[in-house]
């Protein structure tokens, strides 16, 4: 018989704690600031733009959103010209929504300033710190997969 292999009881909420640390050091960007972006309109229009077009149901799975918030979220998007709703041929019932060409370069520039961040960061480490984070990297790749769907 296999048996899970113990803890340590101060990993989870240690990692919780750096994990929300860097989440919130890594969202102010100059691009997110220029585009009057929250937080979650932010996460929405980076979604879009990396997987779009997408249907309203299917970002609200994945982004963990209520699918109320979720239709205020992207109305604004929407307005500022950042995202583009297009309604289902198929299903009149359901809207795709796609990234415009204006959210396209905000998103590739809010990607590439945090993107930059981290590299500038990362550089500051002792060599050996680096190879650990590369290391860990697919482990907490499996960790957000064992994560996804869940509900609180």
């Amino acid at each position: 018989m296999r048996t899970t292999p113990a803890i340590d009881l101060d990993t989870a909420p240690q990692l919780w704690a750096v994990i929300g640390t860097l989440s919130r050091r890594l969202r102010p960007t100059s691009a997110h600031a220029a585009a009057g972006l929250t937080p979650t309109r932010s996460t929405v229009l980076q979604t879009v733009a990396r997987r779009g077009p997408l249907r309203l149901s299917e970002l609200a799975s994945s982004e963990g959103i209520n699918p109320t918030m979720l239709s205020r979220i992207t109305a604004h998007l929407a307005d500022a010209g950042l995202l583009e709703r297009v309604n289902d041929e198929g299903d009149r019932r359901a809207a795709w929504l796609k990234p415009t060409a204006a959210g396209r370069r905000v998103a590739e520039r809010i990607w590439r300033e945090r993107t930059d961040a981290l590299g500038v960061a990362l550089a500051a480490l002792r060599e050996r710190d680096r190879r650990l984070i590369e290391q860990a990297l697919p482990a907490l790749e499996q960790l957000a997969e064992q994560l996804k769907g869940r509900r609180a």
